[in-house]
């Protein structure tokens, strides 16, 4: 870390990311092999050193690395004397997570938490399905069937399509048919591990906000690269947590140092066929979070796969080599170098497609707000080891955890499931008495027997008087039914 906040490289002089600046987002952006995952490591590094916990998706799995002290090569030892700079191997204070509970701590978060906007996004559901489970979540919600893990929603379906007649009078058509291929997208989900995500213990936020003993951030490190052969749960994960931080923190406006850096690896993922309303709320967690206190920086190969409206948010901007060989990457070369204030030395789109391995163009905010001057920058080296750890290692530092044995136990209470499953089974026993119940009475010949003619005729004047009172009672329900479903819709046929 630099005097002045995390030092990025070195240009002209030391280029360094100011920490009253970092939590006004940035972008990491370059080719594949071009040096982006060391960037992040030193990024990483250097605000857990500030105090600043970290959140970081391990999409390769060569962030590991950042837990162990590195072994700097000649190479890197020069690069750091060239930029009168003294290597000292240390390794971070790190947490690691996974989802599917292999590689690190179980994280997971309840089906009420994620909500039917995000689940939708999961499961890849069109508008007139999302519109179904949304009232599933209102059913559920309001009959009190608390959704907490994966059967807890399969549960809530099935209820959902059993009753669909019901719950379609209360709050529109309800389709068993669009029901059935919701159950059938969440058995996909479920096949591409999806049901690890939901159950308790859920996360608490606070255990990615952790420092250590002498004040260093803890860098909570995802392991994602199993996740993201499933881009649409890696995606909506990483949002729910964004959209989770963004509800609970307070405002802090902007403090000397983050509450917390976020770091989106192949942030591309979160923008691929996202629906409007996704966008929107993903434009607004990125415009108003920064006010939580929390910097976002998303990791990705071109500023092109990053909406405009997000793009325009992002302040600190280290541009790895581009190459530019179609017409639409050409497009992208063209947006990634007008995003930068110019630098009369260099022309910048000419710069970007000739950017070697561990060298960058770089532009930060300065003390104003404002963005400096673009600088060809060269990284410097990482103090933590380049490469992953390996299982052993892992293993030990998973069984030194500050969190070890909060996560790693699945409880599974009273919920939607259970709840659902005993209201059946009272249902079939009092079903079951009903049909026992006409055995203990006598038989019409029986009684005949005890009471003669005169009983008998008594008899069928009862039946004859319930059989009345029951055909004026059901007419005079239908007159009320009439005009309470009128006063609801108007008088209209309600729309399918």
């Amino acid at each position: 870390m630099s005097g002045d906040g995390v030092l990025i490289g070195w240009a002209d002089g030391p280029q360094a990311l100011r920490l009253d600046r970092a939590n006004r987002h940035g972008l990491v952006a370059g080719a594949t092999g071009t040096g982006k995952t060391v960037t992040l490591q030193v990024l990483a590094q250097g605000l857990s050193d500030a105090g600043v916990p970290v959140f970081a998706a391990d999409v390769k799995g060569d962030l590991s690395g950042i837990a162990a002290a590195g072994q700097p090569s000649a190479k890197m030892q020069a690069r750091a004397q060239s930029m009168d700079l003294e290597l000292r191997p240390s390794a971070a204070p790190v947490i690691f997570w996974d989802l599917f509970g292999q590689d690190g701590h179980p994280i997971r978060a309840t089906v009420s938490e994620m909500g039917p906007l995000l689940v939708a996004r999961m499961l890849e559901l069109n508008e007139v399905q999302e519109g179904v489970l949304n009232v599933v979540f209102r059913a559920a919600d309001e009959d009190g069937l608390l959704l907490l893990d994966f059967k807890d929603l399969q549960a809530a379906l099935t209820y959902a399509s059993e009753n669909a007649k019901a719950l379609g009078a209360k709050y529109g058509n309800v389709s068993p048919a669009t029901v059935a291929t919701i159950q059938r997208k969440l058995l996909v989900l479920e096949s591409q591990g999806g049901a690890n995500l939901f159950g308790e213990p859920a996360l608490q936020l606070s255990d990615l906000m952790r420092t250590d003993g002498s004040g260093r951030g803890y860098i909570s490190v995802l392991a994602a690269d199993k996740l993201i052969s499933s881009p649409r749960l890696y995606a909506t994960f990483l949002l729910w947590l964004l959209s989770e931080l963004f509800e609970e923190l307070p405002e802090v406006g902007d403090p000397e140092k983050p509450r917390l850096a976020f770091f989106f690896d192949e942030a591309h993922l979160l923008f691929r066929d996202a629906p409007k309303p996704l966008l929107e709320k993903v434009e607004q967690v990125v415009r108003l979070i920064r006010s939580k206190g929390v910097g976002i920086y998303f990791v990705t190969q071109n500023p092109a796969d990053i909406p405009e409206t997000v793009l325009g948010q992002l302040g600190n901007r280290i541009q790895h080599a581009l190459r530019a060989y179609t017409p639409v990457e050409q497009r992208g070369l063209r947006a990634a170098a007008e995003s930068f204030r110019p630098n009369p030395a260099f022309d910048t789109a000419e710069t970007i497609q000739h950017l070697g391995v561990g060298e960058a163009l770089v532009s930060v905010l300065d003390e104003r707000g404002a963005p400096t001057v673009v600088q060809k920058t060269l990284v410097r080296p990482p103090v933590s080891r380049l490469g992953p750890l390996d299982a052993a290692e892992r293993r030990q530092m998973i069984a030194q955890s500050p969190v070890r044995g909060l996560y790693d136990q699945l409880q599974d209470r009273q919920s939607a499931y259970e709840m659902l499953q005993d209201r059946a089974a009272a249902k079939g026993a009092a079903k079951a008495d009903d049909e026992e119940a006409p055995r203990a009475r006598p038989t019409r010949s029986k009684a005949r027997d005890q009471g003669g003619i005169g009983e008998d005729v008594a008899d069928m004047a009862g039946a004859f008087g319930k059989s009345m009172l029951r055909s004026i009672g059901t007419q005079l329900g239908r007159e009320i039914m009439r005009g309470v479903l009128g006063g609801l819709t108007g008088g209209t046929r309600r729309r399918r």
